[in-house]
């Protein structure tokens, strides 16, 4: 089976990094909408539909790096602790689940390689 964490890290870091190349993600506040026209904090785009609209906006690059914050921390739960991998080490009260006795990889990591099924690098192996 391939790198199921790393396959999944590398998915965040691109839509980390493609949020950040959006003009003034970090200082721009929400895109919204109104009908057909999206307010992109910088410029405003008109003639969508109204649903189009609606969905472009909602997932501005703020949200999108809010939800890379929150799967890295899912992520972070599921992944070795500085304990290098030994499972008679201390863990730092983390709990590893390719360690605690659950099946690996566990429904957590799937659920998160999920999101990325149409990259070419997702093994249909991890499909639930």
């Amino acid at each position: 089976m391939n790198d199921l964490v790393g396959f999944i890290e590398a998915r965040l870091d691109e839509d980390e990094r493609i949020a950040r190349r959006c003009d003034g993600a970090d200082e721009c506040g929400r895109w919204t909408a109104t009908g057909t026209v999206v307010d992109f904090c910088q410029v405003e785009m008109e003639g969508f539909h109204p649903a189009h609209a609606e969905h472009i906006a909602r997932h501005d690059p703020a949200r999108v790096l809010r939800e890379v914050q929150a799967k890295r921390r899912v992520l972070a739960r599921h992944c070795l602790s500085p304990a290098e991998g030994d499972p008679e080490r201390p863990w730092d009260d983390r709990d590893d689940c390719q360690y605690d006795g659950d099946e690996w990889p566990c429904p957590d990591l799937l659920t998160l390689a999920m999101a990325y099924d149409w990259h070419p690098d997702y093994d249909e192996a991890w499909r639930l």
